[in-house]
C-alpha cells in the first residue's frame, strides 16, 4: 500500500513537464473508435448512452465532465500521469457520474473546492462505480455519492490524502462518503493527511472494508477512521490504523450506527486490524464504538494501550 502510494506520487510529481514537452493536442482517446478529442467532455458525449473506453495521454487538465448515461470506463495511459486539477462541473466534482456504470483507473484527481464544501474528485450519482490505482489528493472530498439502492462501490489500490473538512459552518467534508449504496468494497487502499472529518464514511447495509492502510499521524481535526453511519453488516480486516495526535474526536476508530440504526449490525465481522497511536502519544480510546445493541462479532485485534476493543454508546 505505502510502495503504490509512493510510485503514484513520484509520477505525478513529472506529469506537468511531461505534458508541456508533449503538447498532445487531442489527449483523450475513445478506444473503440480510434478518435481523439480536445477535452474529456467531448470524449465522454462521443460514447453517450453506449459503452466505451476513454484513454488519458500523461498531462495536467484544467478539465472537468459529466457522465449522463451509458457504461464508460476513462483509464490513464499510464498510471500516475494523467491529472484532473482543479476544476468542478455543476460547483459538483472533477467528474460527476450519472451513467449505468462507471469505472475510473489510474487518474489523480486534486485541488477540488467548491462553494458548499464538497469540492470532490468524483461525484456519483447513479450506477456502478469501480476505482482502481488512482490518487484523491488536497480536495474537501475524494468521492462523494448520492443513493442508489440497487449499486455497489468498488475501490481498489487507491490514494486518499489531505482530504477532509468541517470548517465555514458546513456539514463536514470526509475522503470518502457513500450514501444509500447496495454495498461499499475498498481494499488494499491508504488513507492520510486528513483534513477534517472522517476517513471512510458509509451508509451502505454491506461493507467489505480490507488490507487498508489509515494513518492518521499527521492528520488535522479529524475524526473517526471508519464511520459505518447506520450500521452494516460485512468484514472489516486487515487493516492497519494509527491515530494522530491533532484530532476534532478521538473517542473511537471505527464507529457503528451513530447517525440511528437503519441495518443490522449483528453480520458485521471487525477481526485481525491493528490499531495504534502515534508515537510518544498517550490517551484513551475505543476500537469500536456501538451506537445500537447489535452484536458486532469482534474478533482478535492487535490494540495498542490505551485502545478498549469496544463501547456502548
Amino acid at each position: 500500500m505505502r510502495l503504490f502510494s509512493t510510485v503514484l506520487l513520484l509520477s505525478a510529481a513529472a506529469v506537468a513537464a511531461t505534458a508541456l514537452a508533449q503538447g498532445v493536442a487531442s489527449p483523450f482517446t475513445v478506444a473503440e473508435s480510434g478518435r481523439s478529442y480536445a477535452t474529456l467532455s467531448d470524449a465522454i458525449k462521443a460514447i453517450g448512452n453506449g459503452r466505451g473506453t476513454i484513454l488519458v495521454a500523461p498531462g495536467s487538465y484544467a478539465q472537468c465532465a459529466v457522465q449522463q448515461g451509458g457504461d464508460l470506463t476513462i483509464r490513464a495511459q499510464k498510471p500516475g500521469t494523467a491529472i484532473l486539477d482543479g476544476v468542478a462541473c455543476e460547483e459538483k466534482a472533477a467528474l460527476v457520474l450519472r451513467g449505468r456504470s462507471s469505472a475510473i483507473d489510474g487518474l489523480i484527481f486534486q485541488n477540488l473546492r467548491v462553494p458548499d464544501g464538497n469540492g470532490a474528485g468524483i461525484r456519483l450519482e447513479s450506477g456502478n462505480l469501480t476505482v482502481a490505482n488512482s490518487l484523491f489528493r488536497n480536495s474537501e472530498e475524494g468521492i462523494l455519492t448520492g443513493d442508489a439502492p440497487g449499486n455497489s462501490v468498488q475501490i481498489d489500490k487507491s490514494t486518499f490524502r489531505h482530504l477532509g473538512r468541517c470548517d465555514r459552518d458546513l456539514a463536514c467534508a470526509h475522503g470518502i462518503y457513500v450514501g444509500r449504496y447496495a454495498s461499499l468494497t475498498v481494499t488494499r487502499s491508504r488513507f492520510d493527511q486528513g483534513d477534517g472529518g472522517h476517513y471512510l464514511k458509509t451508509r451502505t447495509p454491506r461493507v467489505t472494508i480490507t488490507d487498508n492502510s489509515f494513518d492518521d499521524s499527521a492528520g488535522r481535526l479529524t475524526n473517526y477512521m471508519i464511520d459505518l453511519s447506520n450500521g452494516a453488516s460485512g468484514t472489516i480486516s486487515g487493516n492497519e490504523m494509527v491515530q494522530g495526535k491533532d484530532k476534532d474526536n478521538y473517542s473511537a476508530f471505527i464507529t457503528v450506527a451513530p447517525e440511528g440504526r437503519e441495518q443490522d449490525s449483528a453480520n458485521l465481522s471487525i477481526a485481525n486490524n491493528s490499531a495504534s497511536f502515534v508515537s510518544g502519544l498517550q490517551r484513551s480510546s475505543s476500537f469500536v464504538a456501538n451506537f445500537t445493541d447489535d452484536a458486532v462479532k469482534i474478533g482478535p485485534n492487535r490494540l495498542a494501550s490505551g485502545i478498549k476493543v469496544t463501547d456502548r454508546r
